[in-house]
Order: C-alpha cells, then structure tokens, then sequence
C-alpha cells in the first residue's frame, strides 16, 4: 500500500493544468470548467466496463445463493457507498440485511467529517468479524485515492474468509495495487480543485455503484422491461408510482389498478401476474416464490 510521504504522486492529487487560474474565474467560466472536465466521466465508467459487468455478474450469483453485498468506505467513498445501499430496499423491495455500508467513524460519519478514521486498516477488518462475512458475500471497496487502510483491511479480512472482494478506485494500478477478484479503476483524472476527491472522483464512484447495483437487481429479476416492478409501496409517491406502472402495463385504468393492487398485498408483481394469468393472488405469490421473485420466469409457468 502506498505510504503517506508517497501519495503525491497520484493521479488523484495531482494538480490539473486546465484549472491553474481556478481563483481568477467568473462563476460562468466556473461552470463551464465544471463542465468540460465532467465529460472525462463518461470515458471513465466506459473504460471500465468489463469489470463492472463481472462484479454484476458475481454479485447476482451469490445473492442468489444467500449472500450479502457490502460497500466499504471511508469520507466521500463511504458516504456514497451508504447512499447506494439505503436506497435499495425503497427502490427494489430489499431487506435492509441484502445490501450494507460500513463507513468508517459508523454512522456519525455521515454528516461529521471522520477522516481520521480512516487510518485505522484494524477497523476495517474488524467490521469484517463484526458483520459475519462468508464466502457468499461480495465486499466492494471504495476508495477514491486507493490508499485508504480502513478499505485495504476490510479487503485483506474479506478475502481472508474467502468472500468476493471488488476494489473501487479512481487511481491506476501501477500507482496502487491491491489483490482482489475484480479491480475496477474509474481513471477521471485530477480534479479541478486538485485532491479534492468529491468532485469526478466521487461522481463518476456514484455511477459505478447506481450500475453495480442496479445492474445486480435487474439481473435477480427485480424489473420487468425497464419497470421498478419490486418497487415499496411506502408513502404517497410509491404508490402512484406502482399504479402507474399497472396501468401502463395494462389496459386498466386508475381505479382499477387501485384496487388490484390493494389486494394483491400492495405488490406489483403479485398484481400483474393475477392480471395477466387469471389466478388468485396467494397462488401467484407461490409462483412467485419458487422463481425467485422473477415475474418473467414465473408467467412462463402458468
């Protein structure tokens, strides 16, 4: 791992020269500087393609088996890696359990900077002990500039107990290797306010976790067509959203989809298959079960 009188040499920290009057700019040349240098995001996330379709591929498999996906992190990484993970059981009707976030600093960390305790790789590999990590698991590591001990502990640990490791880094690997199953570089380049890894780094880290796990669901079968079909139906938005998507998927209108979906138990996939197979909502619910949730495979049985 690369030492601290050696980080200046990374690629996140180095200093960018289309930014070198930074403090000199009107707020519209800002935006437009903002502007120019995001476009570097989109050729990050396509050069990284290949791993990001192998850590889908993984991560489906063994959540299919039983496992858990967890993201790793530490300031920026870890916040972001609390983010994907919260929004996953409103959006994909997941149990808190599926999909976790360990930040470093636990859950003060989420608004109070805790830098400082990222230093700690002990930390790290003892949140591996604490949540129980198996061979099922998949433990993504999140760490702009690569270095973060709190992360290469937690990876050391996963791997240790043999659970599917995914390094998360926005550095190339000549400056920061590290061994795991799949290493994923977003190569961004240096930010405008150099080091200040929030900006590409954390936004283009946003991208490769919305398609990580979005990616995994799609491939559990949580979405028919492009349809959040597992969606929660939590509050007042969720649920005109799950009769949205009933009356777009059927030829009912409002109040009807209204009402199939109250007895259906609030679930669109229960509420589809009743529609488009004819039988009793507890006998689609049983389908259901024994296909995993994927509504796709369960109507070809029917």
């Amino acid at each position: 791992m690369t030492h601290l009188s050696e980080r200046g040499h990374l690629l996140t920290e180095q200093n960018n020269p289309n930014s070198q009057t930074l403090d000199q700019l009107t707020p519209l040349q800002l935006v437009d500087l903002f502007n120019q240098e995001d476009q570097n995001l989109l050729h990050a996330i396509a050069g990284a393609r290949a791993g990001l379709a192998e850590a889908i591929s993984r991560t489906a498999q063994a959540l299919r088996q039983g496992g858990r996906l967890f993201y790793v992190g530490a300031g920026t990484s870890g916040r972001l890696g609390v983010l994907d993970a919260a929004e996953c059981p409103p959006t994909f009707c997941t149990p808190p359990s599926l999909v976790q976030a360990i930040i470093a600093g636990g859950e003060s960390a989420l608004v109070r900077s805790s830098e400082a305790m990222e230093d700690r790789a002990e930390d790290g590999a003892q949140a591996m002990a604490e949540h129980q990590i198996t061979p099922l698991d998949v433990v993504v590591g999140i760490t702009a500039g690569g270095t973060t001990p709190f992360v290469h502990g937690a990876i050391a640990a996963a791997r240790e107990r043999q659970a599917t490791t995914v390094f998360l880094a926005c550095v190339p690997p000549e400056q920061v290797a590290i061994e795991v199953d799949i290493d994923i570089r977003l190569l961004v380049g240096p930010e405008i306010l150099a080091g200040s890894t929030r900006l590409k780094a954390g936004t283009a880290t946003k991208l490769a976790l919305n398609i990580l796990s979005t990616g995994t669901m799609v491939q559990l079968g949580k979405v028919y067509g492009n349809r959040m079909v597992d969606v929660s139906v939590t509050n007042s938005k969720l649920l005109d959203r799950a009769v949205r998507i009933l009356c777009e998927l059927t030829s009912l209108d409002r109040t009807e989809a209204l009402d199939l979906l109250e007895k259906s138990d609030r679930s669109v996939k229960v509420a589809l298959m009743v529609h488009w197979s004819g039988q009793e909502a507890s006998a689609c619910q049983q389908a259901l079960k024994e296909h995993k949730g994927n509504l796709r495979l369960a109507l070809g049985n029917v």
